[in-house]
């Protein structure tokens, strides 16, 4: 049996659907998280490492895996955004926060989010995300080190 999906913002941004994609990460609710995604069926995903994912049923079963561990601390930061009126492309540093042996420690990912503006709102129909290299922690070090 399918699940119906439960409502999604009707209005609102990109930006808006982000905010939700990485709250959703950060409680470990797949059924909100796969809410915020297109129903095309062309929909992908790429886990860092991972194989590239293409539907719902593919998708949903990663995040069931891996909220099967506990949530998925991540949050943006340096967001780039590339928005048109019909399709928002995100460049986002993830700041991953990982329970490792000797405490709290972070990892960087490097993560692209695609939305498009369809009759439901806007949709999440691509994420892809990658390690983070040194110099992306290099940046978020310095740029945290600023001050105004």
């Amino acid at each position: 049996m399918r699940r119906t999906k439960p409502p999604a913002p009707a209005t609102g941004s990109a930006d808006d659907v982000e905010v939700e994609f990485y709250e959703s990460l950060q409680r470990g609710d797949v059924d909100r998280l796969m809410s915020l995604w297109s129903d095309d069926d062309e929909i992908s995903c790429v886990h860092p490492g991972g194989p590239r994912l293409v539907g719902a049923v593919a998708i949903r079963a990663s995040f069931d895996a891996m909220f099967a561990n506990g949530t998925i601390d991540a949050r943006p930061e340096k967001v780039r955004r590339l928005d048109t009126h019909s399709t928002a492309v995100h460049s986002v540093l993830e700041r991953v926060r990982v329970a490792g042996p000797e405490g709290e420690v972070f990892a960087f990912v490097v993560a692209t989010n695609v939305y498009v503006k369809a009759t439901r709102g806007w949709r999440l129909v691509a994420h892809h995300a990658s390690p983070g290299t040194a110099s992306e922690v290099q940046d978020i070090a310095e740029t945290a080190s600023i001050l105004h």
